[in-house]
């Protein structure tokens, strides 16, 4: 029996929940995850699980060995780090996520730059909107945008986006230009279903919140398309304030009433914290926290 590996097993059955969700994740056949961990179990002559319900369970042995099989695989991973070099120089592969559309256009960029930077360091770059969790997925760093749970994760902020409104010069020429919130529906609007309602905005002025009805004359999912609708003129958008950075600089898009905008929210990047951190992600860190924050200053994003 190859004991660490058999370690693994029952840790990834352990976070996932099932022996089956840990094949899954492994990509391991169900019956080689069962195998494993059984052999474990006799190896020790005690049961580690309840496999009574749905969801399994540790008994009190086995709470008290995942846990030292946890300290164990950490170490190990931590000694073939130092033995490749992650401690001496920064080297490696260094997995990183980020939402899709800020990731394509402010992440990229500044990894490009890193991969210049740092010629002996590969990235995985993995986009999605979806939260990626880090240590099942083995994701060194993470972009992540809005409030954050309190987790054993250490956070880096590195700045806040806005919802702003904006619309095309054209379109203001011909309709006229919002001086209040109350204006706001007079006009017609390119609505972006993930970020609001297609006929309420809510704003703030203070601490109070206004409610505006407003008419969509155009929905779409994604915000790429309600950009390209809003600089053609079809009406006005809400959006991410990272999301119009090249429009409004090109003076395609202009926001407007940004004084009843709601509360920004933080960006941050996140990573295990782990006591010692291996040279690439310390790196990166160092790298792109000020670069993002370059980018996402008042009046970038």
């Amino acid at each position: 029996m190859d004991r660490l590996d058999s370690m693994s097993v029952l840790v990834a059955a352990v976070e996932a929940g099932s022996l089956s969700a840990a094949a899954r994740r492994l990509g391991t056949p169900l019956a080689t995850v069962s195998r494993k961990v059984s052999a474990l179990e006799t190896h020790l002559k005690t049961q580690l699980l309840n496999r009574s319900s749905r969801r399994l369970t540790l008994t009190e042995a086995g709470r008290s060995y995942v846990a030292a099989c946890k300290r164990i695989l950490e170490e190990v991973g931590d000694a073939e780090r130092a033995a490749t070099g992650e401690y001496s120089a920064p080297r490696g592969e260094l997995v990183v996520t980020a939402p899709i559309v800020f990731g394509r256009l402010h992440v990229l960029p500044v990894v490009m730059e890193f991969l210049q930077a740092y010629p002996e360091v590969d990235v995985r770059l993995m986009l999605a909107d979806r939260v990626i969790n880090l240590l099942e997925d083995h994701v060194d760093l993470a972009v992540r945008i809005g409030e954050l749970p309190d987790s054993s994760l250490v956070a880096k902020r590195i700045g806040s986006i806005r919802k702003v409104i904006c619309g095309s010069p054209r379109y203001f020429a011909a309709r006229g230009m919002p001086q209040a919130p109350g204006d706001l529906s007079q006009h017609d609007w390119v609505i972006f279903e993930g970020l609001m309602s297609p006929d309420l905005l809510t704003l703030t002025s203070g601490k109070s919140e206004l409610v505006v009805r407003i008419h969509a004359r155009l929905v779409v999912n994604t915000a790429e398309a309600a950009i390209d609708a809003a600089i053609a003129g079809v009406g006005i958008t809400r959006i991410l304030s990272y999301q119009v950075v090249d429009a409004v600089r090109a003076g395609t898009l202009a926001v407007i009433l940004d004084k009843f905008e709601p509360a920004s929210a933080p960006v941050s990047l996140i990573h295990a914290g782990q006591p010692r951190l291996p040279l690439k992600l310390r790196a990166f860190l160092d790298f792109a926290a000020p670069r993002l924050r370059a980018r996402l200053l008042p009046g970038s994003a």
